[in-house]
């Protein structure tokens, strides 16, 4: 297979997760390459996602490996083979690579449970609410970046057909990332979203004891196999992805309890309401 210059969020994700089963198996690359008869290159390459692997190497590979989790090989054979060419595409070398990276998630996302704590979720955010998020980006965005930013974060809303579970503080509903206007637009924009079947919308307010353990902005993007999920944090320099189990682990533990600690989704609607009148 032709070698890649840039692999994708699930093209590294497939190469990360046959490293992982590899070292498990207590082999080493130069070992792997021996039972499948390759080059220690071509090894090197599958694992770092520059070169891709068919169905039969890979389930060659897992069962060199000792691998007897079905569902996994299942869903990595499914990721091997993938030909995929996402609406995301049209945005690459136009937008940072973390932009088609979480849209690429969204795409194979069977749910995603957000915690917000500054801002509403961006799949959550009005087109206003959206661009002025953008707006007060440092350094400043041409009008052109701008634009597009709006436009993808506006189609990610609209391919969005996965269960979704919202934890959001009320700091994330007060502060005015716009003006009056566009902030009562947002939160009227969130209560109609609550309706819908598959959101599922909880507040924390700030005199809700246990806040604490939403101190910090999370969106847990959920697999079929539960090994395969992921978690994406903001960071100064842009969204970083987690994938370790360990970490995984810790991250749906985090989630559970937050939700614990907020109000029941019909009591969450009453309080963007109340929030909605006094503006």
């Amino acid at each position: 297979m032709p070698t890649r210059r840039e692999p994708t969020a699930r093209q590294l994700r497939l190469a990360v997760e046959l490293r992982r089963l590899r070292e498990a198996a207590g082999l080493t690359a130069r070992q792997a390459a021996s039972m499948l008869g390759v080059s220690n290159v071509q090894i090197s390459q599958i694992e770092a996602g520059l070169s891709g692997v068919s169905e039969q190497r890979l389930r060659r590979l897992a069962s060199h490996y000792a691998c007897t989790d079905d569902a996994l090989v299942d869903a990595l054979a499914e990721m091997a083979t993938d030909r995929t060419k996402g609406w995301w595409e049209e945005y690459r070398g136009l937008l940072p690579t973390p932009f088609l990276d979480l849209a690429e998630l969204d795409h194979y996302a069977a749910f995603q449970q957000d915690v917000a704590v500054l801002y509403v979720p961006g799949l959550l955010q009005t087109e206003d609410y959206a661009r002025a998020v953008f707006s007060s980006r440092i350094p400043e965005l041409t009008g052109e970046e701008l634009e597009l930013r709006v436009r993808h974060r506006l189609t990610r809303q609209r391919k969005a057909a996965f269960p979704h579970d919202i934890v959001i503080h009320e700091s994330a509903l007060r502060i005015r990332v716009g003006d009056r206007a566009a902030t009562r637009s947002q939160l009227v924009h969130l209560l109609v979203a609550s309706e819908s079947d598959r959101v599922t919308l909880r507040v924390i307010p700030f005199d809700l004891d246990g806040f604490a353990r939403a101190s910090s902005t999370m969106t847990y993007i959920g697999s079929v196999v539960r090994k395969l999920d992921t978690v994406a944090r903001d960071a100064p320099h842009g969204v970083f992805l987690i994938d370790s189990e360990a970490q995984l682990g810790a991250y749906r533990t985090r989630f559970r309890k937050v939700e614990d600690v907020s109000l029941n989704p019909a009591r969450s609607r009453d309080f963007i309401h109340r929030l909605t009148k006094e503006l």
